[in-house]
């Protein structure tokens, strides 16, 4: 049992989660993904929901991009990174990750019970355009997109880099569908002044 245990271990703990410092991301990324999980849970009630079909436009690149971000694909591809940044350049990516899921987190609780890991309309939906809302539209695919990208510098593998890009990218189309869907759910009356005032997810960049 010990031996089987310890096997299991060492497939799971591989690649850049096995070496530090870049074992830090998985992490950082791992206490993300479950405390995420929990706060799933509280939420509120879906009056209606976006496409499933349109849904999958940006489901594929995000998912695509997570699996080749894993490390175990680095691994069965026996890739190498492609550069070092070194301890002191890891340690800065991996504060920049952190701060990137706290951002998602300091969205998430300003959201409250209206956030939704889908394109939905929530029980008393409004534009909400304070907190990190007043810096970007979409501050949990912001945090998201820079700590993939810290993560993915850091790992410095071509999977890696592309994976980070594929999220990118899916986020974005997420991101521009969410637009969509809330002008018409909300009215361009009230979503309209929101959009031409804060950028979608870059903060003070030029928006429309």
């Amino acid at each position: 049992m010990s031996l089987s245990l310890s096997q299991f271990f060492a497939s799971f703990w591989t690649g850049w989660t096995f070496t530090w410092p870049t074992a830090l991301f998985a992490l950082i990324w791992a206490a993300w993904v479950i405390s995420w999980a929990v706060g799933s849970l509280w939420a509120g009630r879906t009056v209606k929901r976006a496409a499933a079909w349109n849904m999958r436009a940006y489901r594929v690149p995000i998912v695509a991009g997570a699996i080749l971000l894993l490390p175990w694909t680095a691994t069965a591809l026996g890739e190498q990174p492609l550069w070092d940044v070194g301890h002191g350049g890891a340690y800065a990516l991996a504060a920049a990750t952190l701060a990137g899921t706290l951002f998602t987190w300091w969205a998430r609780l300003h959201l409250g019970r209206l956030w939704s890991t889908v394109i939905t309309r929530k029980e008393g939906h409004r534009v909400i355009d304070t907190g990190p809302y007043a810096l970007v539209r979409h501050p949990i695919y912001t945090g998201l997109c820079a700590g993939m990208l810290a993560t993915a510098v850091a790992v410095a593998t071509v999977t890696a880099l592309l994976g980070a890009a594929l999220i990118v990218f899916g986020l974005c189309l997420k991101a521009r569908m969410e637009e969509r869907f809330l002008m018409i759910e909300l009215g361009p009356d009230a979503y309209g002044p929101y959009c031409r005032r804060v950028p979608m997810l870059v903060p003070f960049l030029p928006h429309h």
